[in-house]
């Protein structure tokens, strides 16, 4: 829960927080939030496993699709390109082969033709699709 906080922010909260309920209560203060967040994470706990008995088998196969969009939170977009390349390519990255997609030649397009640079002061030709 508290993986992002650092240091820094709980000597702050600290501060505020003996500012705020006085040096006299603040033991107290802290202990029954203590207690709240167990119980909160006592409750999670409870409702996770309930739906687990009442769904059965099903329920790890909901959860799946959960951690792959937690999995694809914590990529990089260039580890996810490459992922993804590799995927199409059917490459094995342990042995360096690689499948029949990437045997297969990808098509190409039309080349396209070569526009004439434009002359100094003159405007670009504008594409009304493009707008």
């Amino acid at each position: 829960m508290f993986d992002s906080v650092g240091w820094g922010e709980l000597i702050v909260l600290l501060i505020v927080g003996l500012f705020i309920v006085g040096p006299e209560r603040l033991p107290a203060a802290a202990a029954s939030f203590g207690r709240t967040i167990r119980k909160v994470r006592d409750y999670a706990t409870g409702a996770r496993q309930q739906l687990r008995d009442e769904i059965g088998p099903e329920f790890d196969e909901l959860r799946k699709p959960l951690e792959d969009l937690r999995g694809l939170r914590n990529m990089n977009p260039r580890s996810m390109v490459t992922n993804q390349a590799r995927k199409f390519f059917d490459e094995d990255p342990a042995s360096g082969t690689t499948g029949s997609a990437a045997t297969s030649k990808p098509p190409t397009a039309a080349p396209r033709p070569v526009e004439p640079a434009l002359k100094p002061g003159e405007r670009p030709p504008i594409d009304p699709d493009a707008t």
